[in-house]
């Protein structure tokens, strides 16, 4: 008999991410690509799956077609043992409207805690990059007896103000939470390092319910988890922290270790694909001890084709999904996504090409991110000058990446 607590994994997907406009023009942000042959949900979904918790409620909201799907087709569990990933709209069971924040969110779903009464609950966003195996947060919770833990990451004192940050006691409860303070005080171990929340939290199910009841009868609040929720609970003193740095993950390496990323803009997302084609990556999406899930589909082998002086078909530094072809082109340091075509004479470098792209040859891609089904026609320029990109109407970044939206045609 399995002697492990009962844990339900929540997974907060309704944001509508518009700092990544206009990749989230059609679809959430945690359904946005991501490493060739991901969506960003897939890295919260495998750490919780992987952790040994297989039964998990994905509360969406916005524009959640494609992330419905996803889930439907790649997230199947077995129903034999209980097991599921079901994705949650609002169901305005309290009333007709939606979720009015991640804290309404899970007040509108006390039912699904009820029917399932696990007696520790997991809610993690849905939106970030990283390795985690929660069940060792989940251990430091019930060894702490606190009503909820938090995950903090270590970062430097001085990118604080772009964070919610931790102010540990010495016994590991926490003393205080700030929004993305001025002022921080780094740590006593590492003073010029603070605790930043990363936006994961294990809760004693009973503490979670009675506050967020609490929480959506209070005036003023944002029903916010962090602003709101955890900030209520450190001034009750039912607040630990959890050390990120101290999670040990099956097969990681000392440069993958303690790896988290907020890809809430379009310069952090796209380093963050960057990331990746490093020769030992900042990110090892070859940990097979600890694997990535997702589905993809029936798709053939990726081809490179045409080995003639001025015409051949290569690619360096670069990741490559199946399906692909790269016919006479010359790639350098992409993520390339399934169903891409590039032809003959085209040169794409530093750039992202989601599903179905197709570049015709003779173009030039440069510091660019191309949606799905985007056309670069013969001989066209993207990313090659930015503002005569911005111009033409297409998002340029503040570090400067082209961002083309799904389905456009960039004309010559």
């Amino acid at each position: 008999m399995d002697s492990r607590p009962r844990v339900l994994g929540v997974v907060l997907a309704g944001g509508e991410g518009s700092r990544l406009a206009p990749l989230t023009r059609d679809r959430a942000k945690p359904a946005v690509p991501f490493g060739g042959v991901y969506r960003l949900i897939d890295f919260a979904l495998s750490n919780l799956v992987n952790g040994g918790y297989l039964r998990i409620a994905v509360l969406t909201q916005y524009k959640s077609h494609s992330l419905d799907r996803h889930i439907a087709q790649c997230w199947r569990m077995s129903p034999l043992f209980g097991n599921f990933v079901m994705s949650v709209p609002a169901q305005m069971r309290v009333g007709k409207r939606w979720f009015e924040g991640s804290a309404d969110a899970i007040y509108q779903n006390l039912n699904l805690i009820q029917d399932e009464s696990p007696k520790y609950i997991c809610v993690f966003g849905a939106d970030h990059i990283y390795r985690m195996d929660p069940s060792q947060m989940v251990a430091a919770h019930i060894a702490s007896g606190a009503g909820v833990t938090v995950a903090g990451i270590r970062v430097p004192v001085s990118e604080a103000s772009r964070f919610g940050i931790i102010e540990p006691d010495a016994s590991g409860r926490i003393a205080r939470f700030r929004e993305k303070p001025s002022d921080a005080v780094g740590l006593a171990d590492a003073p010029d390092f603070a605790l930043a929340s990363m936006g994961n939290y294990v809760f004693s199910t009973d503490v979670l319910v009675a506050a967020v009841k609490e929480d959506a009868v209070r005036a003023g609040s944002r029903h916010d988890m962090g602003g709101d929720i955890i900030t209520t609970l450190v001034e009750k003193g039912q607040a630990a922290v959890y050390d990120f740095s101290t999670n040990i993950v099956p097969g990681s390496t000392e440069r993958d270790r303690g790896y988290w990323r907020d890809v809430g803009t379009l310069d952090s997302y796209f380093d963050a694909q960057m990331d990746l084609i490093s020769v030992h990556p900042v990110f090892n999406l070859y940990n097979l001890a600890w694997p990535i899930h997702t589905w993809y589909g029936s798709l053939p082998p990726a081809k490179f084709v045409f080995d003639e002086d001025g015409r051949r078909g290569y690619a360096v530094d670069s990741i490559v999904a199946p399906g692909a072809i790269l016919s006479g082109a010359i790639l350098r340091r992409c993520v390339v996504s399934p169903g891409v075509h590039v032809d003959s004479g085209a040169l794409v470098e530093d750039s992202v090409l989601m599903h179905d792209v197709r570049i015709g040859p003779g173009a030039i891609v440069k510091r660019a991110i191309l949606d799905k089904t985007v056309t670069i026609p013969a001989d066209a320029r993207i990313g090659v000058d930015p503002e005569h990109d911005r111009a033409r109407g297409f998002v340029v970044s503040d570090e400067g990446v082209v961002v083309v939206g799904k389905g456009a045609v960039v004309t010559p």
